[in-house]
């Protein structure tokens, strides 16, 4: 069984079609946690909840502190899945995903993955960051929460989930799943919102991730980097 979990905080625009998305996509279970949302997205997500139970998909919406790390956590604790697929809420997985996620699952040697990223904009400097970020994967073993982290709910646990901090909490989640087990990437696209590339301008949104990762990995505490990194909704 396959846990859809989508952290989600001002999304009324994109969370009905994340969780289409997510229910065409063959996930068991799809638990949207709000990290107290000041718009409609709490109202929109209940809705499209309840939607799924006839078409016999687990639906549920929960309330938590904010934080992704804090609600993605406290989604995984109240899911019913052997694996969680850790979903941004304007991220859409492939019509095919889970299944992919059931095959790579056959080989009890693999604890998680992610998936590649097809980012919603055109444009050369769009496709070579779709090519950085999956080298990233494959070189260094550092995927981001946006190319939809999934791994092993007892894998998860044994590693204490995300660390419950502001920022770089898919990194430290990576760190800790090293030498457990085979990571993969699967092919079937994640498709990602271009609106932090966007409004913040590729080229400085990039430099400014790869400076905070950089400052991350050599000790700077993520509450000190948090100031530094705007949220972008």
């Amino acid at each position: 069984m396959i846990s859809a979990i989508v952290p989600t905080l001002n999304e009324a625009a994109r969370i009905a079609d994340t969780i289409a998305a997510a229910r065409v996509a063959g996930f068991d279970e799809i638990v949207v946690v709000d990290g107290g949302s000041t718009d409609d997205t709490v109202a929109i997500a209940r809705r499209e909840a309840e939607g799924l139970q006839p078409l016999g998909v687990g639906g549920h919406v929960l309330t938590s502190p904010p934080g992704r790390a804090v609600q993605q956590n406290f989604g995984a604790a109240h899911s019913r899945g052997d694996v969680l697929c850790f979903l941004h809420a304007d991220c859409r997985p492939s019509p095919h995903a889970a299944a992919a996620i059931r095959t790579a699952m056959n080989d009890p040697r693999v604890i998680g993955g992610c998936f590649t990223q097809r980012i919603d904009a055109d444009g050369r400097r769009y496709r070579l960051l779709e090519w950085g970020n999956l080298r990233r994967v494959l070189w260094f073993g550092m995927a981001y929460g946006d190319q939809g982290i999934f791994v092993r709910r007892d894998v998860f646990n044994e590693v204490g989930g995300f660390p419950a901090g502001p920022l770089m909490e898919d990194v430290e989640l990576m760190r800790r799943l090293r030498g457990r087990g085979r990571f993969v990437v699967l092919r079937d696209p994640l498709a990602v919102s271009a609106r932090r590339w966007q409004q913040r301008g590729v080229v400085r949104q990039t430099l400014r991730n790869w400076l905070l990762l950089a400052l991350f990995v050599a000790g700077v505490p993520a509450e000190r980097l948090a100031r530094f990194y705007p949220h972008v909704r």
